[in-house]
């Protein structure tokens, strides 16, 4: 199998030079994805519709490489400001509690300030 690029149609993607994900064989490489809606170019200022609005990219993105969230062995979670960590652990329990990928948090600066959350999956396709 060849190496397939998927796009949100952001265009970031072109400008930056990446993809929302990249899938090699079985593995599926989602890129840092944020609580954007990439049909209208928009992010609300809600935390909590943040993270399920990134949960919505990631697992569209997924869907296209044949994939779903039960898949994802990795996830790397970006919060600029770890007062909002507490509020993001029970959201993010309801799509990983029972998935339980490895994990790593990382309190950074995002690009920019409306972010409060960047999200980066590995998933590997399983055999049907």
């Amino acid at each position: 199998m060849t190496r397939r690029l998927i796009s949100s149609g952001s265009a970031f993607e072109k400008q930056i030079g990446y993809s929302r994900a990249v899938v090699e064989e079985d593995w599926v490489f989602v890129s840092g994805t944020t609580g954007f809606d990439y049909d209208a170019m928009t992010i609300s200022g809600d935390l909590a519709e943040q993270v399920h609005q990134t949960f919505r990219n990631i697992e569209k993105a997924l869907h296209e490489a044949g994939a779903s969230l039960v898949d994802v062995v990795r996830v790397h979670y970006i919060v600029p400001k770890v007062k909002d960590w507490g509020d993001i652990i029970p959201i993010l329990g309801r799509y990983f509690g029972e998935i339980r990928p490895a994990n790593t948090v990382i309190i950074a600066g995002l690009i920019d300030p409306r972010m409060r959350i960047e999200i980066e999956v590995t998933a590997k396709r399983r055999s049907s």
